[in-house]
């Protein structure tokens, strides 16, 4: 029988967790090699990336966790999307969000998708309230 959670394309929400963590980790990686920089801030995709991975991959083998994990993930992407918000501080200087268009980039990468992978979390969690929800149903009418 198949297991019963929400997917997006086919793929578990662990397992977008752990993919979008790492891209967040290599976005990170290759900006931070492309301009040779030595500040953090180029780090910080990485810097929220890798907790997203890491409690994707631990509500993968530790089932009974799950749902804090993943809400501990959520709550990552969450901050990814307001690190992103800064994107927009970008139009009121007269250079505009892109004079530093490796800073420009990172920021609205992390803008759009962490809009995008906070939108899939909620209606994971919705998904699996209601699906508990109509479990709970079942259970009593029978």
């Amino acid at each position: 029988m198949a297991k019963n959670e929400f997917k997006f394309l086919g793929i578990s929400m662990e397992i977008i967790s752990i993919i979008y963590g790492l891209i967040l980790v290599l976005w990170a990686v290759a900006i931070s090699l492309e301009t040779q920089s030595s500040s953090l801030t180029s780090w910080i995709p990485a810097i929220l990336g890798l907790p997203i991975s890491i409690f994707g991959y631990l509500s993968v083998i530790i089932p009974s966790k799950k749902k804090l994990f993943m809400h501990i993930v959520v709550l990552f992407g969450v901050i990814v999307l307001f690190g992103g918000l800064d994107f927009i501080r970008g139009f009121l200087s007269p250079a505009g969000p892109f004079s530093n268009p490796y800073a420009g980039s990172s920021k609205l990468f992390l803008l759009v998708t962490g809009i995008l992978f906070v939108f899939l979390c909620v209606k994971s969690f919705k998904w699996a309230r209601k699906t508990n929800a109509n479990e709970t149903d079942n259970e009593i009418t029978q």
